[in-house]
């Protein structure tokens, strides 16, 4: 990996050549996705099984789109038992992690007689988009249906892409059914996205789509936010992890590989104080993608997107940290938990050398669908909050009214809205 020693002209660079992995910097693809939005808004179910003909080389119609219970059972004779008790596992951690993001309606009662509260109401219909190209994520599936659930999400439709031969994944499936997913339909890519979104003949319409997917899913679910609320448009995976000299040069190396082999539009990063630890990292990185699988993958990745960044002190490394603010930071210093105090900017926050970013990926139960290209400066994992909504409610009786209705028709009059005025002022004609 390169060696740079950190300054302020190498991190504006290194910020610039990030960027250019976000999803708005791939305009050429954007005539295509809306093409096939608006084709699947048009002709629905034809469009749909043509698109899925063409880029799955799937025969699928009416009759076969939708997921059996019999494939579900030949998924679950396909599945190592272990595995399927790892998922359950999995599935008792995100639950009970999620379970605490709960919120619940409240209302503030007043002695003047005014009534003040917010009333949660979960989203009636979600649609989850789960990949299937390069690679396939049955964690994902828990990700993205287990805080539905948990939010009280009526209905959970699932559609993901199917094989030449019409399968899904058996882990993917299995994953699904385990979560509560309540229907399971073959399509992927854009055309899924635009299924979701507007409805077919066999896909009913959701109100919200979550989920990871290429690009040209990405740029479908930007096509039709506002018609339908999504969770984000998600650029590659990338990880940052911040070391000094205590750091184990070989976990290092490791945790950058297991972002590095999602994409070759991935990101891998180390921030550290210890020139020692940078030489020692880079020559375990090049050892590992030497006997590790997805090699060409890893090295894309690493040869266009990943750094070892020398700074002068941790007051730096932190600095650049927070500005690159990554989707995943680990943190292995030798205190770790007083680093992340100064942390501002991370979608997840790994602490110490036994807290890899896998762990997050499968098993500890936050969320690991994450801001990614420096939006955790503003946005948050996905979370219960991203599956509910909250109406406003406002009670006031005459007597609560009466003493501040002239304040209302003032401020009213002076927006020159002459009927908000009235609206209050009518009440009290009689005054």
């Amino acid at each position: 990996m390169r060696i740079i020693e950190l300054n302020e002209e190498t991190k504006k660079d290194i910020l610039t050549n990030l960027l250019k992995r976000s999803p708005d910097n791939y305009g050429e693809y954007e005539t295509v996705v809306k093409e096939i939005v608006e084709d699947v808004h048009i002709n629905k179910d034809a469009a749909l099984f043509k698109y899925t003909e063409k880029f799955d080389k799937a025969t699928i119609n009416a009759d076969n789109i939708k997921v059996t219970k019999e494939e579900i059972d030949e998924a679950y004779a396909m599945v190592d038992e272990n595995l399927l008790e790892i998922i359950r596992k999995a599935i008792v951690n995100i639950k009970e992690y999620h379970e605490k993001q709960k919120q619940y309606s409240w209302f503030d009662s007043k002695d003047n007689g005014s009534m003040l509260g917010q009333k949660v109401t979960p989203i009636a219909n979600v649609g989850v988009y789960v990949p299937g190209g390069k690679a396939v994520y049955p964690s994902s599936v828990l990700m993205n249906v287990i805080p539905a659930k948990v939010a009280g999400v009526d209905n959970i439709i699932m559609t993901t892409p199917c094989d030449a031969a019409g399968k899904v994944y058996p882990m993917t499936l299995v994953a699904a059914n385990e979560a509560g997913v309540d229907a399971i339909y073959k399509a992927g890519g854009a055309q899924a996205i635009a299924a979701l979104a507007y409805g077919t003949e066999s896909i009913p319409k959701v109100d919200k789509i979550v989920g990871p997917g290429n690009i040209f899913v990405a740029l479908a679910k930007r096509t039709v936010f506002g018609h339908v609320s999504i969770d984000s448009v998600a650029g590659p995976s990338e990880i940052l992890v911040l070391a000094d000299e205590t750091a184990n040069s070989r976990f290092v190396a490791a945790d950058l590989l297991s972002q590095a082999e999602h994409d070759e539009l991935a990101s891998a990063i180390l921030i550290t104080t210890s020139r020692d630890l940078a030489e020692k990292v880079s020559v375990d990185v090049d050892a590992y993608i030497a006997k590790l699988d997805r090699k060409e993958i890893m090295q894309k990745s690493i040869d266009n997107f990943g750094y070892i960044l020398v700074a002068k002190n941790m007051e730096e490394a932190i600095d650049t940290a927070n500005e690159i603010a990554s989707e995943h930071l680990e943190i292995v210093t030798a205190n770790p938990f007083d680093t992340m105090t100064k942390i501002k900017n991370a979608g997840a926050i790994f602490l110490g050398e036994y807290s890899s970013e896998p762990l997050g990926d499968y098993f500890a139960g936050p969320n690991h669908v994450l801001p990614t290209n420096g939006t955790s400066k503003f946005f948050s994992p996905l979370s219960v909050d991203d599956f509910i909504k909250k109406s406003s409610i406002i009670y006031y009786s005459r007597e609560a009214l009466e003493p501040v209705y002239k304040d209302i028709v003032a401020f009213a009059k002076s927006e020159k809205l002459t009927a908000h005025a009235n609206s209050i002022s009518v009440r009290f004609e009689e005054d």
